[in-house]
């Protein structure tokens, strides 16, 4: 029979008890060392022979465990232990948050059977386990093991449950603790990294400071590194902390093959303890290598919230991975791949900075850089060669002081390039030995090393010039040595034709016009040359009569009859009677309008029509010539009336390529204008205007000058 002194004497000896274990627990703050104390005490106190406690997180997780076998302490039993709280006792425990007591393991559903609960080995048991509580909040599962079924009794629940409640606080601070010691050691690592990391953007280097602080953060054997490619389908072993000695570098494996293609695949970190028992791990990349693969830490490198790649860890030196070795891990590929990124990046714009110095030292044509001010900052090796200038003395002069400035197009303060665009005109070059080299400047806005500067392009054209030099002197040598035997030919055929009866031989008459015509559009030529020449010169057009625009288009009609009619052209010429004089040089304009016509006969497919129209438009005259040829590009309309232009839209069409440009200087020459409407397929419009002639009532004189009879 129990008395009251033998239950004061119980309780006393509890209350000792308790306050021991508090003070033992309390005394450590060191998550590893309270939970092996607190399981000690509760295994020496009940009398059990195996003992787990598991810490849990807020969400319920298994944070930290530890196991005692006998008088063994268990390393790395937190994976173990998730299957016990997913399916076994210290699961329900946890579920129903209350304490439990099994007398025999074999009979009770609750318990995992283990191959080591087999009757030939260790048999069944029997077993407590309480829930850790503190103020509401479950802080882990404490599990107790004797080895005979039985052999618990409730008041060693009672007991446990007691200790549990006593420890339960001193776990959660532990863990509390523990967590910010990770945290700590997580963002000390991450500090140290990143200050490694981005020292520096040459990409080689980059990865090798990657693979360094990885493997001293994480304590592991081989850390590797793989990018995914262009095609977003493969990875690709770019760099290896084993460096040449069974390196996986240059290996590649499609998205989700092997745990690396399945992080890249999904981007979620993970860390394998026995890579052996994992369906994921590619084997066969052990092989290849040459290295055995025994755990693995496998980590997302991120940049701009994509996946560009993973990061490997392999086979931790202490066996084991750190509890925060993933989030690490992951730290770690955040911060790489920004900085992979960035250093890539930087390659490539070092590679097209490479590209653009060889261009700009290697370019034949003059290139300098200079600020908004014209000072030269950068000249390339030509600019040397043909100014004769060092670049030391280049950096000291200015733009103005190395070719005159077209400042009507660039503007006095260089306003104009502020648009972006290219601006061109031409210059000559002041050399060293004073000599004046003819050029074409090209200038233009650039942005150089987050600088905005002026690039200019001084190409030597001396060649071009030369040539343009040599042209006119053919020309004038033609026009000049040409003239005086083509109007003997001119009167000697006058002569012949006024000789002619009218019975004449038909053949001999038609020969004697071919010959004729001949002569006279060699003589339109050589005359067209010769104003041209003039006209270029800036000579003013000084034998301006008023004439009629009907009497220039028939005799225009006249001369290019027959060439329309070998080609069955029909033209139309759409003049309205009581057209106003024109104010002009009547054998300049004849001309202009013979060459639009013969253009127009040239282009026209057979069997076509021609149109000339005519009308008044204020104090000009407006003429258009309409062929029904296969048109002109937008690009070219400008560049058909510059002299030896011509477009090759058709075989047949031949000639030098001055008729237009002769017909621009005449028509420009008067005042006038001249254009031309178009598109590819639906012929072309030729326009020009012409001044009118304003004859004062009574009077035959037109501006001061005599007029002549029409």
């Amino acid at each position: 029979m129990t008395t009251p002194y033998d239950i004061k004497d119980t309780s006393r000896a509890s209350l000792e008890l308790l306050y021991a274990i508090s003070r033992e627990v309390t005394s450590a703050l060191d998550l590893r060392t309270v939970l092996e104390r607190v399981l000690k005490l509760s295994m020496e106190n009940t009398g059990a022979v195996n003992g787990s406690l598991i810490v849990l997180d807020e969400s319920g997780e298994p944070f930290e465990s530890i196991i005692i076998v006998g008088k063994q302490l268990i390393e790395n039993t937190t994976e173990q232990l998730k299957l016990t709280l997913e399916r076994g006792l210290a699961g329900w425990v946890v579920r129903n948050k209350q304490g439990v007591l099994i007398p025999d393991t074999s009979q009770d559903e609750r318990w995992l059977r283990r191959p080591d609960d087999d009757e030939s080995r260790t048999g069944a048991k029997s077993a407590i386990s309480v829930p850790l509580f503190v103020r509401d909040q479950l802080a882990g599962v404490m599990t107790l093991v004797r080895p005979a079924p039985g052999t618990f009794a409730s008041h060693q629940l009672a007991l446990l449950q007691a200790i549990a409640d006593q420890a339960g606080i001193a776990v959660l601070n532990a863990r509390l603790y523990d967590e910010s010691l990770r945290k700590a050691r997580v963002m000390t690592a991450l500090a140290e990294s990143a200050a490694v990391i981005t020292a520096s953007l040459e990409l080689k280097e980059v990865l090798r400071r990657i693979l360094e602080q990885i493997r001293l953060a994480l304590r592991v054997e081989v850390v590797s590194l793989a990018l995914i490619d262009g095609s977003g389908e493969r990875l690709k072993f770019l760099a290896s902390s084993a460096g040449d000695v069974n390196t996986i570098i240059g290996l590649e494996l499609d998205l989700g093959e092997g745990i690396a293609g399945w992080v890249a695949k999904t981007g979620q970190g993970v860390i394998i303890p026995e890579v052996k028992e994992e369906p994921r791990f590619a084997p066969d990349i052990d092989w290849i290598t040459g290295f055995t693969t025994k755990a693995i830490a496998c980590a997302p490198l991120r940049s701009r919230g994509n996946v560009i790649g993973v990061l490997e860890a392999i086979n931790p030196i202490d066996n084991r991975f750190s509890p925060d070795a993933l989030e690490v891990l992951t730290g770690i590929g955040s911060l790489a791949g920004t900085t992979i990124d960035n250093a890539r990046l930087f390659e490539q714009l070092q590679a097209a900075h490479h590209r653009y110095q060889e261009l700009f030292e290697d370019s034949i044509d003059s290139i300098l850089i200079t600020d908004w001010n014209g000072r030269v900052l950068e000249a390339n090796r030509q600019t040397e060669i043909t100014s004769g200038f060092e670049k030391d003395h280049l950096l000291d002069l200015a733009i103005g002081q190395l070719h005159l400035i077209d400042y009507e197009k660039v503007g006095l303060g260089f306003e104009h390039l502020q648009t972006g665009e290219t601006i061109s005109y031409e210059s000559e070059l002041h050399s060293r030995g004073g000599k004046k080299i003819p050029i074409q400047v090209h200038v233009r806005s650039v942005l150089i090393n987050g600088q905005t500067n002026l690039q200019w392009i001084l190409r030597d054209i001396t060649e071009r010039k030369n040539l343009d030099r040599m042209r006119e002197d053919l020309i004038s040598m033609i026009y000049h040595d040409l003239r005086s035997p083509l109007s003997n030919i001119v009167s000697s055929l006058d002569v012949l034709n006024a000789m002619l009866a009218p019975e004449g031989d038909p053949a001999y008459n038609s020969l004697l016009n071919i010959a004729m015509r001949s002569t006279e559009r060699i003589q339109r030529l050589t005359n067209s040359l010769l104003d041209m020449n003039r006209l270029e010169s800036g000579q003013p057009v000084v034998n301006r009569f008023a004439t009629s625009l009907h009497l220039l288009v028939r005799d225009a009609l006249d001369a290019i009859a027959p060439t329309a009619e070998s080609k069955n052209l029909t033209i139309h010429p759409d003049l309205p009677e009581g057209l106003p004089l024109v104010l002009v040089d009547a054998d300049m304009i004849r001309r202009v309008l013979i060459n639009l016509l013969d253009n127009a006969v040239k282009y026209s497919p057979p069997d076509e029509d021609i149109t000339v129209t005519a009308s008044q438009a204020d104090s000009w005259m407006l003429l258009t010539v309409q062929d029904s040829g296969p048109g002109i590009s937008a690009e070219d309309r400008e560049r058909i009336f510059d002299k030896f232009t011509r477009l090759s839209s058709t075989r047949d069409a031949q000639g030098f390529g001055l008729g237009l440009a002769y017909c621009r200087l005449a028509v420009e020459g008067h005042g006038g204008k001249i254009w031309v409407d178009s598109a590819p397929g639906q012929g072309s419009r030729f326009c020009l205007t012409l001044p009118l002639a304003h004859i004062s009532p009574g009077s035959t004189t037109l501006s001061g000058q005599t007029s002549q009879e029409i």
